[in-house]
């Protein structure tokens, strides 16, 4: 069912593929705390995707590697509570699934249970279809992930295109519609040549999400940092940044040191009186300040 203008839409496993059906594109963005979660919901994006590129721009990891269960729980938690319509996926990170079917129910139950998401998301081919079918046989949705899978960087050295050539492709081909058949909802579909991400999108029945991969998949992602301008040293051809809110933040917070290093920050109006009718230091006139332990409680602190 498409989505009626001005009308927010609780979005579902089953909105997804019925999107891919109604020919209504996806999209979805990265999120991994509560705000950007909150303002993502606020305009209507469709699916929000707790990755573990986390490891990358929140922690300061040089790959994605380190990210354990407990952090994409913990962000996953604080997304969680801002959402109320999109549909939230979980990246279920390196060597949470991998070793086992027992692992993969255990580390994924635990985000299910724990967070309360929509769905997880896994990265890798045909070698992981029995624990996709595990994982949807006992009510968990999974997302599919091909292509350049960040997770097996050791296993190819780089982040260059993936699937360049036709032996690749067919293989690629080959793992979408295995893991179609196993019970994805959707497949990510990540760098990769436009014209097979084309091809895949044709074979397969469910929703393909591009990032890197053209203008033809079901929907398109992106890290939210990236298309924000807020990852200055990581530009690839495939993110259009909305935005460059790396020089944006940097603007203030040079206003911030400076006022407060020259005294012009706080002033009078920016300080609290003890008592009503105390006369405030700036203008002399009469603060009518609220006594201590009086006024409303603060929405937040240090």
């Amino acid at each position: 069912m498409k989505k009626e203008p001005g009308k927010p839409r609780v979005v579902t496993t089953k909105t997804v593929t019925t999107m891919k059906q109604t020919g209504e594109k996806i999209t979805m963005l990265t999120a991994y705390d509560f705000l950007v979660a909150k303002y993502l919901d606020q305009v209507g994006i469709d699916i929000i995707l707790v990755g573990d590129s986390l490891g990358n721009v929140v922690h300061g990891y040089a790959t994605t590697l380190p990210v354990t269960v407990d952090d994409m729980i913990y962000h996953a938690k604080a997304v969680k509570r801002a959402v109320r319509n999109a549909l939230i996926v979980v990246d279920m990170p390196f060597m949470s699934f991998q070793s086992s079917t027992d692992d993969a129910i255990r580390n994924a139950g635990r985000i299910m249970k724990e967070v309360g998401v929509g769905a997880v998301k896994l990265e890798g081919g045909s070698y992981i279809a029995e624990i996709v079918k595990h994982l949807v046989k006992i009510g968990i949705p999974v997302m599919g992930h091909l292509g350049l899978t960040p997770q097996a960087i050791n296993k190819f050295g780089t982040y260059e295109v993936r699937a360049q050539t036709k032996e690749e492709g067919d293989e690629l081909l080959h793992d979408a519609k295995v893991l179609a058949e196993a019970g994805v909802f959707a497949i990510v579909l990540e760098k990769i040549p436009s014209d097979l991400a084309k091809r895949v999108t044709k074979a397969v029945r469910v929703p393909t999400i591009g990032i890197g991969a053209g203008p033809h998949c079901d929907g398109q992602v992106l890290v939210v940092y990236d298309m924000l301008g807020l990852t200055e040293e990581f530009k690839p051809r495939f993110v259009r940044r909305y935005a460059e809110l790396a020089e944006t933040m940097r603007t203030p917070f040079r206003g911030y040191i400076s006022d407060v290093r020259t005294g012009r920050f706080p002033t009078g109006k920016e300080s609290y009186w003890p008592w009503p009718g105390q006369r405030g230091p700036a203008s002399g006139k009469k603060t009518g300040a609220t006594p201590p332990g009086f006024g409303p409680v603060a929405r937040h602190s240090i």
